[in-house]
């Protein structure tokens, strides 16, 4: 039986990449290999369009899950904690939430309780009828209040009765929170806050408290290569600082608990986590030999930046895209954001079908069954080493700059940042970044103003004047969107009318892009089937109403078209021809204005219609 297997594939030659290089470039008939199949990414290295197992030269995949430099995991399996985060608003009531979730899979909370409620006798009530050995518990409040919260806590187990060796969980402690969200400069001394807190939580061995927090930048729209960079600057400038001040490494690094984002980028996704653990072991061992140190605590949250409120039902897609992602990456916990969180306070439905989310991986896809499923992907295990060169030369600049407290003191992480969540908005803007439902392939009868619950749509941080540069959320959508609802607003929703005439399968083409193009303004649009003559399109469009009127045919046919139709019309709506032909100069020079086509930005001309239809 042995000999047969190895007979198996001996009528088949093996393939160089030389060969299939060549016969892929037949296929392309003359284009560039290169521009046509390389994909050109974001975080700075190209991805070619196939690996071979000589890929692999130079990268060490014979490490097991649990083995330095943790690349395949920290831990010998891939289990993971379903995560809901409350907000505390009243005491009870909260405790109640959260005894209801955990009868539902969730076996990790997250509490955010403000500075006034934290006391002895609120924080009894929240946890009562909570194991704390049995559920990871996380909180955060305000800064002021995080050292005591963290003592009553540690008294409240005492006087339980808790065995502090198996509780676990964590104390979001983030002094950069400040300037990173409110843009306001540090107060005091900021290590002397961490000892405090450290120095509150010894006893807390199952508790990280020192919260590292890149969901920030991910929120923010950063890129993939930065969020990891900044992560690993921030959490090096804790442990730099405080074990020159006596601090022992071990101590430190093991109170950290990393707080990333997720994006949609799958594959790359997959990848950060991967890198995120070679890169924190590399650092972490510069300091202790200590193996347990050296271990990243890594927990996910979807991200806020992708959400939309359009066709929100998406958002769903998204989430679990994500959290596929972040799972098979090998996360400690995960909370997967409601995906009605862009517009309003999540109710029971939205945040049951989050949860679901997850125990549906488990339960039904058994994710949680395979330790770092993608090793030895010739694909992941090259983007993982690909992201972490890249984030690993920023480390290094910002680390020959001062380090992370000085980045962020005078904005230069945050501006970089803003930068990134820029750039790719003005590539939504001109559709080479794609959200389905908002710059392409829109609901075109949706309607959300009613839905939208008051200064849910607005991301913008905090209210309070900055005195830094601050960290801009504005969501990749929010531009489309706010296009949309000033169509919604308005009291008179445009009409673009399609003059489809000539060669059918151009004009089909066209009339369906011109369609989902003017959608994404919240037009009403209006489809056909063909015209004989221009003359009969545009008496059709008139006799509806039409704001605009948009030719579909080909781009031979324009040169007669156009100009025929641009007559016809004589000024009473406006005139768009769809497609960028070869005589456009000549239709131009006619009094020809508007033409869409692939190349346009869709967000910036959409904005000049509104102007002019939009009272």
């Amino acid at each position: 039986m042995a000999n047969n297997k190895e007979k198996l594939f001996t009528d088949f030659p093996p393939v160089s990449t030389a060969e299939w290089k060549e016969k892929v470039i037949a296929d392309l008939k003359g284009a560039d290999f290169d521009k046509k199949l390389v994909w050109k990414t974001n975080e700075g290295f190209n991805v070619q369009p196939m690996y071979r197992s000589e890929n692999l030269e130079g990268i060490n995949i014979e490490t097991l899950p649990g083995e330095f430099p943790y690349v395949r995991g920290t831990k010998s399996d891939n289990k993971w904690l379903v995560r809901q985060d409350i907000a505390v608003e009243n005491i009870a009531d909260a405790n109640a939430k959260a005894l209801d979730v955990l009868n539902k899979g969730v076996d990790s909370l997250g509490f955010s309780i403000p500075a006034d409620l934290v006391s002895a006798e609120n924080l009894a009530t929240l946890l009562k009828g909570i194991l704390p050995e049995c559920v990871e518990l996380n909180f955060s409040t305000c800064l002021c209040k995080t050292a005591e919260l963290t003592k009553l806590l540690t008294n409240y187990f005492k006087s339980e009765n808790v065995d502090l060796k198996k509780a676990c969980g964590s104390i979001a402690f983030d002094p950069f929170k400040k300037p990173l969200i409110k843009g306001k400069v540090f107060e005091g001394n900021i290590w002397d806050a961490y000892k405090e807190v450290l120095d509150a939580g010894k006893e807390l061995e199952g508790y990280r408290v020192i919260a590292v927090n890149p969901v920030y930048f991910n929120n923010a729209g950063a890129f993939i290569y930065e969020e990891l960079a900044y992560a690993m600057a921030w959490g090096n400038d804790i442990i730099a600082n405080l074990t020159e001040q006596g601090m022992d490494a071990c101590e430190v690094a093991g109170d950290i608990k990393f707080n990333f984002g997720v994006s949609g980028n799958y594959f790359m996704e997959i990848a950060k986590f991967r890198a995120a653990r070679l890169l924190w072991a590399t650092i972490v061992k510069q300091y202790t030999e200590h193996a347990c140190a050296q271990k990243i605590k890594v927990h996910a949250s979807t991200s806020e930046w992708n959400k939309t409120i359009y066709d929100a039902y998406v958002n769903l897609l998204r989430t679990q895209t994500e959290s596929m992602a972040a799972t098979l990456g090998g996360v400690d916990s995960l909370t997967v954001l409601p995906f009605d969180k862009t517009y309003k306070t999540p109710d029971d439905f939205s945040e049951r079908i989050a949860r679901n989310q997850q125990l549906l991986l488990k339960e039904e896809s058994h994710f949680d069954k395979v330790a770092d499923p993608s090793a030895g992907s010739y694909y992941i295990e090259n983007l993982t080493i690909s992201l972490a060169e890249q984030a690993w030369n920023l480390f290094l600049e910002i680390e020959e700059k001062g380090g992370f407290y000085t980045a962020v003191a005078n904005g230069e992480i945050q501006n970089a940042v803003n930068a990134a969540g820029k750039s790719r908005r003005e590539a939504i803007a001109k559709r080479r970044e794609i959200l389905l439902g908002t710059n392409q392939f829109p609901n075109f009868t949706e309607k959300v103003l009613d839905k939208i619950e008051d200064g849910k749509s607005c991301k913008c941080g905090c209210n309070c004047q900055p005195t830094i540069e601050k960290l801009d959320f504005t969501r990749g959508a929010n531009d489309f969107e706010q296009l949309r609802l000033a169509t919604e607003k308005s009291s008179h929703r445009p009409k673009a009318f399609m003059l489809t005439i000539g060669n059918l399968a151009m004009r089909l083409a066209r009339a369906q892009f011109s369609c989902n193009f003017f959608a994404c303004a919240g037009y009403e649009v209006i489809d056909n089937l063909g015209f004989e003559t221009v003359e009969a399109g545009v008496e059709a469009a008139q006799k509806a109403n039409a704001d605009v009127i948009v030719l579909c045919s080909s781009d031979d046919e324009y040169a007669e078209l156009a100009p025929a139709a641009y007559k016809a019309i004589n000024g009473k709506q406006l005139f768009v021809v769809a497609g960028a032909p070869a005589c456009m100069d000549d239709l131009k020079a006619v009094g020809i204005e508007n033409f869409i086509h692939v190349r346009v930005n869709v967000l910036e001309t959409l904005k000049d219609f509104n102007n002019k239809l939009i009272k």
